[in-house]
């Protein structure tokens, strides 16, 4: 049988790519890392990208083809993890480009330093323009030496440029396996819950600023749809889960690992994003609803116990009064209206 020590397995979910999905395997393909499986999982692609698939799948031995019926990215991962046969882990989006050397420099740090997690930076860029930038400026993060995971991570949180994405790095199957990191199907950035999971895990972690990934912003990505009303409240309802999750994370991983303040900020953080959707929200009624759930979600009571500084003290005493007062005023207007309503 053979050694599958070096192996690399590529997990790519696949839904409808299109002729960007030939550029990403062309960069996959021209990889210098030779010990590489490529597992793409179609999730039910109707445009033509399985008939690019297949192309890739007859020509090359290395590139494998899986098929489901279309259920999201996070059961697409799930399902090239169970089937993956590396000792190590990667990620691409299926519309992005991996630079020629990326699984060769992550690899050697792996190897090098017998690491749980190599990460790079990455080059965002704007596919009809083609400017690009960096995605950590290396001002805010150098190049580190080998940290454990949760030093990694709160370095990596401290900086407030580093993203949660699972495609800027490579990691160690036996952690995932043996942890049972499996990412969350129908939520919305699960990859934030999975890699802040892993790195609690992660024994031995390191971090290169070289941009070795290039992700494309496009209008129609989940991130950056425009939303109101009901999908607007759908959408923060993710964020609100994902609040949840990394609170349930930090208490049940407190007696393994230090549970530094930047954890507590991070939920925080996420928390705040749905606060400041609720003020953008142009319908009332919308709103209205938003603010209840924050409430009965618990949400608001996790910002709070969440708070370990002065910084996001404020900005959470802030928030605090700028709910209440948007309910007050939602509650006081309902009043005079049943009273107008009383005269007739």
């Amino acid at each position: 049988m053979k050694n599958n020590a070096n192996k690399l397995s590529v997990i790519i979910p696949l839904y409808n790519a299109g002729h960007d999905f030939k550029a990403c395997m062309e960069s996959l393909i021209a990889q210098t890392w030779n010990d590489l499986e490529i597992i793409i999982v179609n999730d039910g692609s109707t445009d033509g990208s399985v008939e690019i698939a297949q192309y890739y799948v007859d020509a090359y031995p290395h590139v494998r083809l899986l098929h489901q019926a279309n259920a999201g990215a996070s059961v697409a991962r799930n399902r090239g993890l169970a089937a993956a046969t590396g000792e190590y882990i990667a990620f691409v989006d299926a519309d992005d480009l991996v630079y020629p050397d990326m699984y060769a420099t992550l690899m050697k740090m792996m190897l090098d330093d017998n690491l749980d997690v190599a990460q790079c930076n990455s080059d965002w860029s704007y596919r009809e323009t083609g400017r690009s930038w960096q995605s950590i400026p290396p001002e805010r993060v150098r190049s580190t030496g080998v940290l454990t995971g949760p030093e990694w991570l709160r370095m990596a949180l401290k900086s407030r440029r580093w993203t949660h994405v699972v495609w800027m790095g490579i990691y160690r199957r036996e952690v995932i396996v043996k942890n049972n990191i499996t990412f969350i199907p129908g939520l919305h950035h699960q990859d934030i819950v999975w890699t802040t999971e892993f790195m609690f895990n992660a024994e031995r972690a390191r971090y290169t600023e070289q941009s070795l990934y290039k992700y494309f912003l496009h209008d129609n990505s989940v991130s950056r749809l425009k939303r109101q009303g009901d999908k607007n409240l759908n959408y923060q309802r993710h964020y609100i889960k994902i609040t949840r999750l990394l609170d349930k994370l930090n208490r049940e991983y407190a007696g393994r690992i230090t549970i530094y303040p930047e954890f507590h900020d991070q939920v925080i953080y996420e928390a705040l994003r749905v606060c400041h959707c609720v003020r953008k929200e142009p319908d009332a009624a919308t709103r209205k609803r938003m603010i209840a759930e924050i409430y009965t979600s618990g949400m608001y009571k996790r910002m709070v116990a969440n708070v370990r500084g002065v910084k996001l003290a404020y900005q959470v005493l802030l928030w605090s009064f700028r709910l209440w007062h948007w309910r007050d005023k939602t509650q006081s207007q309902r009043r005079v209206a049943r009273k107008a309503l009383n005269l007739y």
